[in-house]
C-alpha cells in the first residue's frame, strides 16, 4: 500500500507579512492570456498576492502569473491576506480548499475553508501615454 505524503504549506511569508499594517494596494490590471489551467505546480509558485476575498494571484518561476477567481468569496481572506492549503501531489488544483491563517495572539490557526476555481493566465496592462 503506497502511502501518501500530505504537505502543509503556508503562504504567509510569501504573502508579504502581518494583514492591517500595510497599506491599501489596488490591484494591478491585468488580462487574461490563454486558457485557464485546472492546476499549477507547487514547486513553482514563488509568491502569491491576495487581491480581496475571492481573487489570488499566483506568481510563479519564469515571471507568469495566474489569477485564481474562487467561486464563492471566501471571509477573511483580504484581512489576513494569509492562507494554507494540503495537498497529496505537487500541484494545487481547482479541487483543493485553501483555509484562511487567522492570527489570534501571535499564534496563526485555520480557519474558513474556500475553494479554488481555475488558474487563469493572466499579464499586467501597461499603460501608455
Amino acid at each position: 500500500m503506497k502511502t501518501s505524503l500530505i504537505i502543509l504549506t503556508t503562504l504567509a511569508a510569501m504573502t508579504g507579512g502581518a494583514a492591517g499594517l500595510s497599506a491599501k494596494k489596488e490591484p494591478t490590471p491585468v488580462r487574461a492570456v490563454g486558457e485557464p489551467v485546472n492546476c499549477v505546480s507547487l514547486s513553482r509558485i514563488q509568491s502569491t498576492d491576495v487581491i480581496d476575498d475571492s481573487t489570488i494571484d499566483f506568481k510563479m518561476a519564469g515571471g507568469k502569473t495566474y489569477r485564481n477567481s474562487l467561486p464563492y468569496s471566501c471571509p477573511g481572506l483580504k484581512f489576513e491576506d494569509r492562507f494554507s492549503y494540503k495537498t497529496s501531489i505537487n500541484q494545487l488544483c481547482s479541487v483543493d480548499i485553501i483555509r484562511v491563517l487567522n492570527n489570534y495572539g501571535g499564534q496563526l490557526s485555520e480557519g474558513t475553508g474556500c475553494g479554488l476555481g481555475k488558474f487563469q493566465p493572466v499579464e499586467k496592462i501597461i499603460a501608455t501615454n
